[in-house]
């Protein structure tokens, strides 16, 4: 568990958070038709669990991550921090320790995806040391959550 100075606290995901993290996904704009935040996290419990990550105030859940692995890269979604608690830090705080677990997998890279119109969020990954690669993404569906 990693702490700052204003108290967040970094751990891993509980069950019991699945309620709570999917209202930050949706306050945050995360959420999109055709991914069922719930089956995401169902997906998430069987496969590096340790590195779906949450950021706590107390008893409240304002900053959340969900790193991956596949033995080849790292990758990390559904980065959020609560509307009302973004500029304090904690955002870093999370991706910080997301690459210390990362690192200690011996994960050589870690990748992410920002929708080009999300100018904000493509700002702090470059903040903290992120560039663009020269990349063009493709993707299929295999299963719908539909």
């Amino acid at each position: 568990m990693t702490t700052n100075a204003d108290t967040l606290l970094i751990r891993p995901f509980e069950d019991a958070d699945e309620a709570a993290v999917v209202r930050l996904w949706q306050a945050c704009d995360l959420t999109r038709p055709w991914n069922d935040p719930h089956r995401d996290i169902d997906r998430k419990r069987g496969v590096h669990r340790e590195l779906f990550l949450v950021g706590t105030l107390g008893a409240e859940i304002v900053a959340v991550a969900m790193g991956g692995y596949d033995g080849h890269r790292g990758w990390v979604y559904y980065v959020g921090t609560d509307p009302a608690y973004r500029r304090r830090g904690y955002a870093t705080v999370l991706f910080r320790a997301i690459e210390e677990r990362l690192i200690a997998l011996g994960c050589p890279k870690v990748l992410l995806m920002v929708r080009e119109t999300n100018l904000q969020a493509a700002d702090f990954y470059r903040s903290i040391g992120y560039a663009q690669d020269p990349v063009v993404l493709f993707g299929k569906r295999l299963i719908p959550d539909q």
